[in-house]
Parts: structure tokens; sequence; C-alpha cells
């Protein structure tokens, strides 16, 4: 990419986020209510969204690599494969990609130039024109299928124009409460805003709580459902530095397979079994997802997909990983995974949100390491110095610094080749982190 190309890029980047309300900087009084908004645009776009095959993905936990691996596994049986997830961690095109590779930057400066007038006219938000954005680009590139990730909740998501020939929730938590509901039930019911009608649908965990509401939904819809629980189970055998090796038992048939994935964390095993569910019903469709090509497809996520931020290494002695974790249930399967490090001293970077239930997440972590506690560049962000004080009284103890490259920078300067850092919290402090430490920061 020239510079010229570049700059006009950026330039095109910044119209969007100074004129759209953004969610990443304001919250929920960035929202545009409804899907009215996301119509007119793809009315006026020709509704792009009709052009392609795709497949739905919802859920509190889990839904950016469960997209990911079903991307792999579509690009490993040769569709061209188009992805959109949210938020981005350090670049706007790891939003929208097709097998694998980010939206061209002078295609986003030609649709940006040339609806202007439609995005004043209509005043949607940032995720609603970046939705609107994707689908056109996945219908100019002539995608065969797209997998397509909510940005909040299902029911009212930007994302619900399309009708998929698959809808995926991959689990329930409490998250975003002040927006989805404050019961488990009223967040699943508008989860399942997403689930069409005759169109097949997979629970990725089971829950007491939320099971009556899928499968009443199910039942109103006529469609297929199926519960990833019941489909599969898997056992983690062992890990090394690139991989985790599972054994695979299809429930049903009883049925034993070998399979490894470049996507480490224990967490990754609810997803799996969801992948392994999408990809049995896709195939029972007509799909070329056979087993052989998606246990291949999974031992090279990352390489086919970019996928980042999922507990990933950043280096070794002294070890660093970057794993997002945003909301209680996604801390504790960070930390699930943290207590199998072993280390002198284990440090953690963490930073939040103040939209988020931030002292239930804080209860997740544990008081044997010390921290670093920072926020993000965006106005959303809880102030470090809140975040210590919650945490003191949790009894963790650490320093707050204004900045996460402040604090990336200060645990680095204390770390000995036996200890251990990690990144953690809001997409966006995990984003910064890795800007900082890839070298584009300005020291």
């Amino acid at each position: 990419m020239n510079l010229s190309i570049q700059q006009q890029y950026q330039q095109s980047l910044d119209y969007l986020y100074a004129q759209l309300p953004v969610f990443s900087k304001y919250g929920k009084s960035a929202i545009k209510v409804g899907l009215d908004n996301i119509k007119l645009l793809c009315d006026a776009l020709g509704n792009p969204q009709n052009k392609f095959k795709s497949i739905h993905i919802a859920g509190t936990n889990g839904k950016g690599s469960t997209s990911h691996m079903l991307a792999a596994i579509l690009q490993e049986a040769g569709y061209k494969t188009g992805l959109y997830t949210s938020p981005h961690l350090v670049n706007f095109g790891e939003r929208i990609k097709i097998n694998g590779a980010e939206v061209d930057p002078q295609w986003v400066i030609d649709f940006v130039a040339k609806n202007k007038g439609l995005f004043e006219k209509i005043g949607p938000s940032f995720f609603e024109v970046s939705v609107a954005m994707a689908f056109q680009y996945f219908a100019d590139h002539e995608c065969t299928m797209v997998i397509v990730e909510t940005g909040l909740g299902g029911r009212l998501d930007s994302t619900n124009i399309i009708t998929p020939i698959l809808s995926i929730i991959t689990n329930i938590s409490y998250d975003h409460m002040d927006v989805l509901g404050e019961t488990l039930a009223e967040i699943a019911e508008e989860k399942a805003g997403i689930i069409k009608n005759a169109v097949p649908f997979i629970l990725g965990e089971r829950d007491k709580e939320t099971e009556r509401v899928f499968f009443e939904h199910a039942i109103h819809k006529q469609c297929n459902s199926f519960n990833a629980d019941a489909q599969w189970a898997l056992v983690k055998i062992q890990q090394d530095d690139e991989y985790q090796y599972l054994k695979a038992v299809k429930l049903g048939a009883q049925e034993m397979y070998d399979l490894k994935t470049d996507l480490m964390g224990s967490y990754q095993l609810h997803n799996i079994k969801t992948v392994l569910t999408a990809s049995e019903v896709l195939q029972s469709m007509g799909y070329h997802t056979h087993l052989e090509t998606t246990i291949s497809a999974l031992s090279r996520v990352k390489k086919r997909t970019g996928l980042r931020g999922r507990w990933e290494k950043l280096q070794n002695k002294p070890l660093i990983i970057a794993d997002v974790g945003h909301n209680k249930a996604g801390v504790k399967e960070v930390m699930s995974q943290w207590q199998l490090i072993s280390a002198r001293q284990k440090n953690i970077v963490v930073g939040f949100v103040k939209d988020k239930d931030v002292h239930s997440a804080m209860l997740q972590f544990p008081t044997d390491c010390k921290y670093y506690f920072c926020n993000a560049q965006i106005q959303r962000a809880l102030p470090a110095t809140e975040l210590e004080a919650i945490a003191q009284e949790l009894n963790l103890q650490g320093t707050s610094y204004s900045t996460v490259a402040d604090a990336v920078k200060a645990a680095k300067e204390h770390l000995q080749e036996q200890d251990a850092l990690l990144i953690t919290g809001s997409f966006f402090v995990v984003g910064e982190a890795l800007t900082y430490l890839e070298g584009n920061n300005h020291d």
C-alpha cells in the first residue's frame, strides 16, 4: 500500500469515526435502536445481503473464535468465505475479511466517498455503516459463503437483516444488561432473535435458565435445533507451544477422533464442539464440510483467518500472553487457563470499560499476581484509578497507569526471564497493547 492510499484510507475511517456515533467510544448512547437504518442503507445499496449465503452467530462469549473457526473450515472446503466480526483489535480491516485477507483500503475509500450523502441523509451509527459496508464488499467480491457475527444481542442487531442458512448461539451469560436485560432468560430472548423460520439452529452451551427460551423459539420458528453439548464431547490430552491436542467423541455414534488446534486456551473446547456440530449440519445440507476437512482446518485457524487476541503468545522468556476477557464469564475462562502457567512472578495488565459489571469480573482474578491497572484511550474506558480502587477492595495489589502503553511498558521493565505477563480485559486494552508492542508507539 503506498502512502497516499494509506492516508486516504485513514481519512475515510476518520470521517466515519467523527461523523457517526461509535459504541466503543460512547456506549449505549451510540446504539440506533431498531433495524430501520440498516434496512434503509441496504435498500439504497441494492440489498447486498441477499446476494450471498450466510451463517449468523450470536452469543455472550466465544462468537469471535467460533466465527473464525467456521471461516477456516469453509475456506478449507473451497468456499470463497467472507467474515464479518467486531470490534477490531488493531486495524479496522480486521472486521471485514475474505479468505483471511482484510478489506481492500481502496475499496473502502471509494465506498465512503460514494455514499457520504447517503450516510448524512440517514444518520446511521458507525456499526450500521460497517455492517452495510461489509455486506456490499462480500457481494461485490462474489463470496460463496459469509460468516456474520452479531455486534450486540441479536433481535435488534444490525446484522439481523440477513436470512442465513444456519444460526448459532454460542452461550448466554451476563453482559450488556443495560441493553439486553437483567436476567439470563431476558438476554437469551434478545439473542434468540437471530433464529429464523425453518433455518437450522445450534446452541453451543446449554443452561437450565435459558434452554426453554431457545426450545420455544425453535418450535415457533419450525426449525431443527441442535445442542452441541449433546453431539460432541472433547478431552484435552496435551499442548505444546503451537497446538493443543484433543480427543473428540461423537456421542451418537460413539466414534473417537484425534484433532489439534492452533487456538490455545481450554475455553476453546466449548467453541470447537459448536463448530464440529455446525460442520456436520452443513454437510447434511449438502456443503463440503466433511469431518476430515474440519479437523484439518482447526489446526490452522490463525493462519487462515488471522484471528488474534485469544490466548495469543506474544513472546517467550519472559512469557507474554494477550487474551480478551471483557466480562465475568470471559475472565473466569481466561483465569482457569492462567492458573496452568508456572512462573516466578505472575503479572497482569488489565482494564475494562465502565458499562461492564467490573466488580464481578475482578472477583475472578487471583490475589497472588502483581497488577498494572490501565484504561484504553476511549470515552467508555473505566479510569485506571477507579479500577485500582475496586481491586484493592478485593485484595488485588498493583499500580494504575493512565494509558495501556504505560502499563505494558512498566510491566515489561520489571519482568525477569522466568516471569509471566498476561494482558487482558476489554478488546480496546488488548488492541492498544498489541499496537504498542508491535512498534506502532511513538516512544
